[in-house]
């Protein structure tokens, strides 16, 4: 069942990608492998936008038909339960390649929202 608080979930993805770019803010590929707290932190912020990306239902594919939806959600299932299998240099890809655009459609559809107004 979609959220009720579409508005909410977006900003929880856009709250929780904001983070994983400050915290490996300046990294390379090799120091973000090397720190298991980094990566640690990371990962938890993926499972939470995977989670906001489930709680938004379809909803997220009407409103941003560019983004990978189901990728989105798949990997945090991924990181819950095949964890041991998880590659760094996906999670470094997906760091790169697919969260600044996400987080620049979302920031720009959220603009137009106040942070107290939930309803599209």
């Amino acid at each position: 069942m979609p959220s009720k608080r579409p508005l909410t979930r977006m900003r929880d993805i856009v709250e929780n990608g904001k983070a994983v770019l400050d915290y490996t803010n300046g990294m390379t590929f090799e120091t973000y492998a090397s720190s298991n707290l980094i990566k640690d932190a990371t990962e938890r912020c993926f499972t939470r936008i995977s989670e906001a990306a489930v709680k938004l239902g379809v909803i997220a594919e009407e409103l941003f038909p560019n983004q990978d939806w189901l990728a989105m959600r798949h990997l945090g299932n991924v990181l819950r339960h095949d964890y041991n299998r998880v590659l760094d240099t996906v999670i470094w890809t997906i760091r790169n390649d697919r969260l600044p655009p996400l987080l620049t459609e979302l920031q720009t559809f959220l603009a137009h929202y106040p942070e107290d107004q939930e309803t599209l």
